[in-house]
């Protein structure tokens, strides 16, 4: 609880830490609006007692426990430096980052602040940054490398990280062109009883990159730098035949293309351009029995020079937060059923109680 006279004296076998939030930060950016922040740090450390007086907030409890207390208050000080502010969202972050680093889980080397202060690209009032230590490494390891593959559930922001970079890439004049591709493949529909053209019936598959693109630009300037062919979207047929160089190239949804289509998009790769891959191999709609070209092409390519493969988990989803159990929560019914997407491996779902062959 907040603003109490004074904290435990520690037991035996417990330490006590004393913070000192600095002038220039007013309580409430730490606390949070109603000690919303403060409730985040005392629900992930139950057995740990949290005073707050004045300017001094002081933790009694576990040695082990405490220490880490002290470097989330430390890692928000840092945050806060900045001019960020912190929300109940990047604690909860922070607080696993640590607990991770602890658990020997991840290799620690970067901290919660250097994560969550990360700027890839403003625009319009926003900031776009990685708000996990795996969406940071992807985003990395896309300065890194020539060939990029994100892959991971939904809601990870595979797509959402690469657009910023490459819009980056454009404004810094690294690239002159943005090319976005998505195979044009149906989710349980069927294109040819859509209503319209070709391209009325395409576009549908090419929405959500244009609804990133407007978050990251001028909605004013895009069709002009469409029109101009700074930017392109198409699907992801049109890109054969061609060498693009000079560009920035995004295949999205790429679990949904055949070897075939993924060897060649990859050699469509020309000088001074980079590919970012994104998809999840746990959402194919390929007909049945077309193996993904996202699944292939992780043995192919292992171990190949400049080529990365950065893999993202329900722990990196920064949608709603049902997401991330959504996300689990499928994957441990696959898990005990021996199924894709809660369906059986030919398409049909197991029915109740079923059990998977072997199980």
């Amino acid at each position: 609880m907040t603003q109490t006279p004074s904290a435990r004296t520690p037991a035996q076998g417990q330490a006590r830490a004393q913070i000192t939030v600095p002038a220039q930060h007013p309580m409430v950016t730490v606390l949070g609006s109603g000690d919303s922040l403060l409730r985040v740090i005392e629900k992930a450390f139950p057995a740990a007692d949290i005073h707050v007086r004045g300017n001094e907030i002081s933790a009694v409890g576990d040695t082990h426990e405490v220490a880490l207390i002290q470097r989330v208050f430390d890692e928000m000080m840092l945050v806060l430096r900045t001019g960020q502010p912190m929300t109940e969202d990047a604690v909860e972050r922070s607080i696993a980052m640590l607990k991770a680093s602890e658990n020997g889980e991840s290799d620690g080397q970067e901290t919660p602040a250097e994560v969550l202060t990360q700027n890839i690209l403003s625009s319009r009032g926003r900031t776009i940054r990685p708000k996990t230590l795996n969406q940071k490494r992807y985003v990395d390891a896309i300065d890194k490398h020539t060939i990029v593959f994100g892959i991971g559930p939904a809601g990870t922001g595979k797509t959402y990280l690469a657009m910023a970079k490459a819009v980056q890439a454009l404004q810094s004049k690294q690239v002159n062109r943005i090319i976005l591709t998505r195979p044009a493949v149906e989710a349980g529909e069927r294109l040819g009883f859509l209503p319209g053209t070709l391209y009325e019936k395409i576009d549908p598959y090419l929405r959500p990159l244009y609804d990133a693109l407007h978050d990251m630009l001028d909605p004013d300037s895009i069709p002009r730098l469409m029109a101009a062919g700074t930017i392109e979207v198409a699907p992801l047929a049109y890109m054969r035949g061609r060498t693009l160089n000079d560009a920035f190239i995004i295949l999205d949804e790429a679990q949904n293309t055949s070897p075939e289509q993924m060897k060649m998009f990859l050699t469509r790769l020309g000088f001074e351009s980079k590919i970012v891959i994104t998809g999840d191999v746990t959402q194919v709609d390929l007909p049945g029995g077309t193996k993904s070209g996202l699944r292939q092409v992780q043995e192919i390519l292992d171990g190949v020079e400049d080529v990365h493969f950065s893999r993202l988990t329900s722990q990196d989803v920064v949608r709603h937060k049902l997401v991330g159990r959504i996300v689990d929560a499928y994957e441990q019914y696959d898990s005990r059923n021996g199924t894709e997407n809660g369906a059986h491996k030919g398409g049909r779902a197991p029915s109740n109680g079923a059990k998977a062959k072997g199980k």
